[in-house]
């Protein structure tokens, strides 16, 4: 942040800079809420739906409380850890996007040698949870989301390929299948399956967000899908992969996972989702098609999920 004052400030005002950030720091005392914060709760939130439907679906309605638990509290501390590192990784680009200007990091209210310990002992303790009190399948599978997160995704293709948001979304359909293999660990056909869903959405879901932010990514240096090739190429690729998440969550009930509500409920609220997709060809105000087709498929993985929960088949 500092050398980025440097750059961009004449030499007499680099110490007016300096005084500014110091003053800032002052004002501004680190609170438990900017470590908070850097977890991003909203995806860990978000994405323990999915862990909690994944045990749920494996579990069949016999549920190991505490087992389940063990399995939430160390999948939402590996996802912390990747959202950390992922912070701490892109706190240079974070300055030039307006929607991350005020994280800690970009800010200077966190060091990023604190944030870098903070990242790495999260994912050491949501990792040695899982393998110590869950099983060894369910600490591997968080292991290889974590990794190919922060190291594949973050460090590497999201700063060099459009093919970034593809790569990030192996990590990304991890947490369901983690809170599966909890229960079985095995990646049979349920494991597949979850993983599908969740690798399919993604994408669509978060192209969505890059043509409503396509400048700010552009400005910071972000070579997405919609800044590199295009709004009309993105929307083509959206609707590829939600063609494909219909049929794919359909298994579900094919493979005797759940019920016939779930058919008709992920069934129409996929079709619907291509129907809002495809409105996007003609849409007049690209931003606020993309701002109604991001929240609508927040709103579709947390509803799927939930039904899928409710309508799981009871074994035994």
């Amino acid at each position: 942040m500092e050398e980025q004052l440097r750059l961009d400030l004449p030499a007499e005002g680099i110490a007016a800079a300096s005084e500014t950030k110091l003053e800032t720091t002052q004002h501004d005392p680190v609170t438990w809420r900017d470590f908070v914060q850097l977890a991003k709760p909203g995806i860990i939130f978000s994405n323990s739906i999915t862990a909690f439907g994944g045990f749920w679906v494996a579990s069949g309605w016999n549920v190991n409380w505490l087992q389940l638990l063990y399995t939430m509290i160390g999948t939402a501390l590996v996802m912390a850890s990747g959202c950390v590192l992922n912070n701490y990784l892109d706190r240079d680009m974070d300055v030039k996007m307006a929607r991350t200007q005020k994280r800690a990091l970009a800010t200077g209210k966190l060091s990023p040698q604190v944030v870098l310990a903070y990242g790495i002992i999260l994912g050491v303790i949501g990792l040695a949870g899982l393998f110590f009190l869950v099983n060894p399948m369910s600490a591997l599978l968080g292991m290889i989301g974590l990794f190919v997160y922060v190291w594949i995704y973050t460090a590497w293709f999201k700063r060099t390929s459009v093919w970034s948001t593809f790569v990030g979304s192996f990590s990304g359909a991890m947490p369901p299948v983690i809170g599966y293999c909890a229960v079985h660990p095995t990646l049979d056909a349920g494991a597949l399956i979850l993983f599908g869903i969740l690798f399919l959405w993604q994408p669509p879901h978060f192209w969505a967000l890059g043509i409503r932010r396509m400048e700010e990514y552009r400005a910071a240096g972000f070579p997405l899908l919609p800044v590199v090739r295009g709004t009309y190429v993105t929307k083509i690729s959206m609707m590829r992969y939600i063609v494909l998440l219909v049929p794919v969550s359909l298994l579900l009930y094919v493979y005797g996972y759940v019920n016939v509500f779930f058919f008709i409920a992920a069934a129409v609220m996929g079709l619907y989702w291509a129907f809002l997709s495809m409105k996007g060809f003609k849409a007049e105000d690209e931003v606020l098609w993309a701002k109604k087709t991001f929240i609508y498929s927040i709103n579709y993985l947390t509803l799927m999920f939930i039904i899928m929960v409710i309508t799981t088949v009871k074994q035994g």
